[in-house]
């Protein structure tokens, strides 16, 4: 036996590890488990190149919890450690044996280059649960003798012989008495199926019964699956396996994606992954099932922020990479060049993909939209590159519910939309219920009226705008439709100008005025006596400000601003301009004007109920 001294910079080693290393205590789990499963990878890598006589045989890591003991045990009957190796792997922290190994053996085999962590301050996370942890290990190497290390979180520790049969590493954690939750079955349960649900070697928790009541069998709990989709080629995945791994990803989620992307990168960084297109909601949810992030299949974590752009952490799957930086205990990314690499070969896979099935099949593609129609305008307005790919097969759909990409409508409208001033003016609609009436009235002049109802569309009309040569987007009920499509020919008015003046302090006195602004225009006999319109620039700052557009607080605050346009053609307004007696005067003219309210929506309460009780007079 030999005791000794671990060697390292501080006495307070333990409690740093315990408060400040890991971020959470529970990963301790993740780190244990991978170094076994680091070991037994080791194993096939030596075993395949000759330079191990060890027989394979079952190589399943094995969590076992022992109430009575109040210890956890993880084993592997991996390459197995000698009193030198501890020595070197465990009491030096400053070394770390999967580096070493990597080094030594990397671009020989797959295995080589999938060893996952660090075995040295990976193990030291057991003391963050542990009050003591013992090691039993016998190498695979001839004539080994198998070693027993015991350490209680001081630097003193003590290296000994002991007998063991089996080949590999069994780490014995004596669990402390605030961590006790680390004995119950339901909580390593689900820490395995959080970390390790992917490991490459399988990972057994106990038992359970398998088959019919009377003819059960009692089989191995394994809780991964070492071969997921994304470590398989495409070529040998179908429709359906894709789907069954989303399921697979997440068990809550009961709808299917609408499509996969199947990353396989090998230079100039190694990265795979299945990215998959859930149906988002026109509303921007949190997010439940994110993407997770792997190194090695081990989980890392599913705060990809900062190795996804923004519009991409709207998908969900799985991207693992050797090549992402992390720090000791893999819970954090850190900023590299490689991560800004990663981040931009991504982005250009997802706009290939979704032009490539805009191309390929164009009728699903278009069915699909609606699904997928925030993502695209989100990767649009946040990332240049995604803007460039993305304005091909970006859609556009019109109030018949047809669908156009931007060069195709521009070519549509630009004979018949086209104003005065040269500009092109795209009309809109973000609701074509409450805005039935405009729309129709410009559908009657031939012109088209596109579809905008997502919460970023406001932004995203932004960006077209200066992004498009002569082009301004209009919400239909802006203005009157002459007004938004400013022509030559203007029409001529049948009341003079004072006529008008003589009528408007009659109109004024039906509304309030900070509300409403007043105004005669000389429009179709056929259009409404009176309209309401929300003036383009007011509304559009209060849409951005309600989405979080910086700098718009000021118009958020700010109260609904209309214009109450009275049409001077209509047959209504030169009766009411001729009425002599003012009580049915001012009456005509408050009905005139709660039809253009309630056509808007804007008639509730007390006034709606007066202008009811009103319209079953005027009908008497």
């Amino acid at each position: 036996m030999s005791t000794g001294k671990i060697n390292v910079q501080t006495e307070n080693i333990f409690p740093i590890i315990k408060k400040f290393l890991y971020s959470d205590h529970e990963i301790f789990l993740r780190e244990l488990v991978s170094n076994a499963v680091d070991a037994t990878q080791k194993l096939k890598t030596l075993v395949s190149l000759g330079e191990s006589k060890a027989t394979l045989g079952d190589l399943k890591v094995e969590v076992v919890i022992d109430k009575a003991a109040k210890t956890l045990t993880i084993k592997d009957k991996g390459i197995g450690m000698t009193a030198e190796e501890i020595e070197k792997y465990i009491t030096q922290i400053a070394f770390s044996g999967a580096e070493e190994f990597v080094n030594k053996y990397k671009d020989k085999t797959p295995e080589a280059n999938a060893i996952i962590g660090h075995f040295g301050l990976g193990f030291y996370s057991a003391f963050m649960v542990a009050k003591k942890v013992e090691i039993f290990s016998l190498s695979h190497k001839e004539g080994a003798q198998a070693v027993r290390w015991e350490c209680d979180g001081s630097p003193e520790y003590k290296l000994e012989d002991t007998t063991k049969s089996e080949r590999g590493t069994d780490i014995v954690l004596h669990i402390a008495d605030d961590s006790e939750e680390f004995l119950e079955d339901y909580r390593i349960s689900s820490l395995l199926t959080k970390y390790c649900k992917f490991l490459p070697v399988e990972i057994k928790f106990g038992t359970r019964k398998e088959g019919e009541k009377d003819k059960e069998v009692e089989v191995d709990n394994i809780i991964n699956n070492p071969s997921p989709a994304w470590t398989k080629k495409p070529a040998d995945l179908k429709d359906e396996d894709y789907k069954n791994f989303y399921r697979e990803l997440y068990p809550m989620n009961f709808e299917d994606p609408l499509f996969h992307i199947h990353l396989n990168v090998d230079y100039p960084f190694n990265l795979t992954g299945i990215l998959f297109f859930p149906k988002l909601k026109k509303t921007f949810e949190v997010q439940k099932d994110k993407i997770q992030l792997y190194c090695n299949q081990v989980f890392v974590t599913d705060s990809v922020e900062n190795i996804v752009p923004d519009f991409l952490a709207l998908l969900q799957g799985v991207i693992d990479s050797p090549d992402i930086p992390l720090n000791v205990s893999r819970s954090y990314l850190q900023a590299d060049g490689n991560v800004k690499k990663i981040s931009a070969h991504i982005t250009k896979k997802v706009a290939d993909k979704l032009e490539e099935i805009f191309k390929k099949d164009r009728a699903d593609f278009e069915a699909k939209w609606e699904d997928i129609k925030i993502f695209v305008q989100y990767g649009m307005l946040s990332e240049e590159k995604f803007y460039e790919k993305a304005k091909s097969f970006a859609l556009v759909k019109n109030t018949d519910g047809k669908y156009y990409t931007l060069d195709e409508f521009a070519e549509k409208v630009k004979p018949t939309q086209t104003d005065k001033d040269k500009r092109v003016i795209y009309l809109y609609t973000s609701n074509t219920d409450e805005q039935h009436s405009f729309i129709e009235t410009a559908k009657e002049r031939g012109y088209e009226v596109l579809v905008f109802d997502s919460p970023i569309d406001s932004h995203f009309i932004n960006q077209l705008e200066s992004k498009l040569e002569n082009t301004s987007f209009v919400r239909v009920d802006a203005d009157t439709i002459d007004k938004l499509i400013k022509k030559d020919e203007a029409q001529s008015s049948k009341l003079s100008e004072d006529e008008q003046k003589k009528l408007q302090p009659v109109v004024e006195s039906v509304v309030p005025k900070e509300k409403f602004t007043v105004a005669f225009e000389s429009l179709s006999e056929k259009d409404s006596p009176m309209l309401i319109t929300k003036p383009e620039f007011m509304r559009r700052m209060k849409d951005m400000s309600a989405l979080g557009g910086g700098g718009m607080n000021f118009y958020g605050s700010m109260p609904d601003m209309h214009n109450l346009v009275v049409n001077s053609n209509h047959p209504l307004i030169s009766k009411i301009l001729n009425e002599k007696d003012e009580a049915k005067q001012k009456q005509l003219t408050k009905q005139a004007a709660d039809l253009a309210m309630l056509s808007q929506g804007l008639l509730k309460g007390e006034e709606l109920t007066k202008f009811i009780k009103r319209s079953v007079e005027l009908i008497d």
